[in-house]
């Protein structure tokens, strides 16, 4: 009977700690997540988010860790020439030099970021090591080369003979007149000659959920094409192109950066996920809010935000229509019109 009663007490012990953590084990100031309810998920912007996607899967189906699975994602377009947008290929700014921002963030909130990197393919790769090698978060223009090359990563011209080409037209008018949207792949191959269209810009956001219920996410891009030598957009800066929160939701933004910027959109997202909004919903509220901020400025620019929850739940939003985003999961590979206010 004692040993009966004994046993009882320690079940009703452990039992009762379970209910004042959640069920879940502290690690310092960490809470660690149950498991994913719906499984693995990565979503990515526009129409070739589908590539990146894939080599994201190709982690997270084998129980990787959504980190990995994000960086892998993303150094996809980060290596297509065809890209003018991210990467090797991006279209210069108006000085005819490449530059690259990219952040990338964990389930720790560990964060790295990289600014006006020029000379490198893969910044993300760089901002993942600015996040696990330094005190730091962000390095920029010079430093950021210095600590790449230190960490062996290669130089060389990510300006190519197309995106040279279309700088020099460029150069012709120098108007800078950003393109509201990002065309998709094989509009811009058909396409290279139609006016304004070497202006078409954009960036890789992607977030993932992996099978452990850990979010993460990666940004990275060329920038506005023809910009301000130095001008730096929301990419980069994390709580505005991307933020991750592991107890609710991850989000990431693309379009114009500076409006972006103005109310921190990313981590707006997240915290309407917070509340209890709905990924959809959250963008939806975010888009909103920049247009209460520049009601005659958002109807000629686009912006647009991508979220996922901790269930596994998507969706997202943007200003003008035209913006798409990718899905790929175990049931699920897909690319997507996302809704908008305008249009």
């Amino acid at each position: 009977m004692k040993s009966t009663r004994r046993k009882f007490l320690q079940a009703s012990v452990i039992s009762s700690a379970a209910v004042l953590t959640g069920g879940q084990a502290l690690a310092g100031s960490i809470v660690q997540p149950r498991p994913a309810t719906n499984g693995s998920i990565v979503i990515s912007t526009w129409d070739f988010g589908r590539a990146a996607n894939a080599a994201a899967w190709s982690i997270l189906e084998r129980k990787g860790r959504a980190l990995d699975a994000v960086e892998a994602g993303v150094r996809v377009p980060e290596a297509d020439p065809s890209n003018q947008s991210v990467g090797y290929g991006g279209l210069p700014d108006r000085d005819g030099r490449v530059t690259l921002d990219a952040c990338i963030m964990d389930e720790f909130y560990n964060c790295g970021s990289v600014m006006a990197l020029e000379h490198i393919t893969h910044a993300i790769s760089v901002a993942r090591l600015v996040m696990e090698k330094t005190p730091h978060i962000v390095l920029a223009g010079d430093g950021a080369l210095q600590f790449a090359l230190a960490n062996g990563f290669k130089k060389e011209n990510l300006l190519t003979p197309e995106s040279e080409k279309a700088w020099k037209e460029w150069l012709k008018r120098s108007r800078y007149e950003p393109a509201i949207n990002v065309e998709n792949q094989l509009f811009r191959k058909e396409n290279s000659s139609y006016p304004g269209g070497a202006e078409n810009h954009d960036t890789i956001g992607m977030v993932a959920l992996d099978a452990s219920g850990n979010l993460s996410g990666a940004c990275t891009t060329s920038g506005l094409a023809y910009k301000i030598h130095g001008r730096v957009g929301d990419s980069p800066i994390i709580g505005a192109g991307l933020y991750v929160d592991n107890e609710v939701g991850a989000a990431t933004s693309t379009g114009v950066g500076e409006e972006v910027i103005r109310i921190v959109g990313s981590h707006l997202v997240v915290e309407l996920m917070r509340q209890g909004h709905s990924p959809e919903a959250a963008c939806k509220m975010a888009v909103q809010r920049i247009i209460k901020r520049s009601p005659e400025k958002s109807k000629n620019i686009q912006v647009g935000f991508l979220a996922l929850n901790k269930k596994g739940e998507y969706g997202a939003y943007a200003l003008q229509k035209g913006f798409t985003y990718a899905v790929k999961s175990s049931k699920t590979e897909l690319v997507k019109p996302s809704k908008s206010i305008y249009g």
